[in-house]
């Protein structure tokens, strides 16, 4: 039986990036002498609570950390938005995980948090590649990596459709400031059909995390200036991007669970088969009448997830 009323822990990890130092936010469930970690991390414009159904799942086996990337929720914005990277994004993460000090470590990330996780697996090649492409993006881990136990991996793959991007590109920059919280609600189902159905109470905690209230004003809980570095990409670094992810993830030797919604225009059925094939440890789980990406807070999402993960 799940316990409804239990409530994570908000705790801070100081990182650095080029500009200087940043809070990261994270929530913590579970015992946190568990040296069993299971790590979340959520999408381009979200928050570590997206996570409370599975962390609720899980933390009586794992110490569950679901981490705010910064620019999002608790955590600080950056001085320099031309940092908000997948490798300003690895280094915070390791200096979490410094912290946490697993014995064993797992990660689900959905969409953005599955390109972090698939970095942190195959960071020597990724590092070295990105200082080539972008030698001032951030702070890149030195070594070989970090050894994943387990891998989830969110509608998300080393092949990212560029028609999906361009989409995702069009509201993150978008100023969000509502009169009330039923108007932010609005919106946000608005922007999120590729969702897929929820009732109105999902829907409701969806947005309960990227929209709080501040002055009476309903507001998004991100720094707008993520939209800047997603525009200055051009197709060529989106095509070296995509060679250096799948030299990641041709390094990931732990199972992989790939989750696919059925009508996700960033992950293609085709990526799905080519991951199946380079990995003979991964599993496809698709889900039906959902786009990009599933949000992992229905039982009929939760548990083969759960399951997975507690194999």
């Amino acid at each position: 039986m799940v316990d409804a009323s239990l409530q994570p822990r908000l705790e801070f990890v100081t990182c650095a990036s080029p500009a200087g130092l940043h809070r990261m936010a994270y929530w913590e469930w579970g015992d946190p002498a568990n040296d069993q970690v299971l790590v979340c991390v959520h999408g381009l414009t979200r928050s570590g609570r997206d996570f409370d159904a599975l962390a609720r799942r899980l933390a009586g086996r794992y110490r569950v950390v679901c981490p705010d990337v910064v620019g999002r929720g608790r955590s600080d914005w950056l001085a320099n938005p031309a940092f908000y990277t997948v490798p300003q994004y690895v280094s915070d993460m390791v200096t979490l995980i410094a912290r946490l000090r697993p014995a064993r470590l797992a990660w689900v990330g959905t969409s953005m948090g599955g390109l972090v996780g698939l970095a942190l697996s195959g960071a020597a090649a990724f590092a070295g590649a990105l200082q080539v492409m972008r030698p001032h993006a951030g702070m890149l881990p030195p070594g070989q990596g970090i050894r994943l136990d387990k891998l989830v991996l969110n509608d998300v793959g080393p092949r990212l459709e560029t028609g999906a991007l361009s989409r995702i590109g069009q509201y993150v920059g978008e100023p969000g400031e509502f009169a009330s919280f039923e108007d932010a609600v609005a919106t946000m189902r608005a922007n999120s059909e590729t969702f897929g159905p929820h009732t109105d109470a999902q829907w409701a905690d969806l947005a309960r995390y990227l929209y709080p209230e501040f002055g009476g004003k309903w507001v998004k809980h991100y720094d707008l200036a993520l939209a800047q570095p997603l525009a200055a990409q051009t197709p060529e670094e989106l095509a070296a991007g995509e060679q250096i992810l799948w030299r990641s993830y041709d390094a990931v030797t732990c199972p992989v669970l790939i989750v696919r919604g059925a009508l996700s225009d960033l992950l293609t059925p085709a990526t799905v088969e080519e991951m199946l094939k380079r990995n003979p440890r991964a599993q496809a789980l698709e889900v039906p009448g959902v786009g990009h990406a599933p949000t992992l807070i229905a039982d009929s999402q939760v548990d083969p997830v759960a399951a997975f993960l507690l194999a």
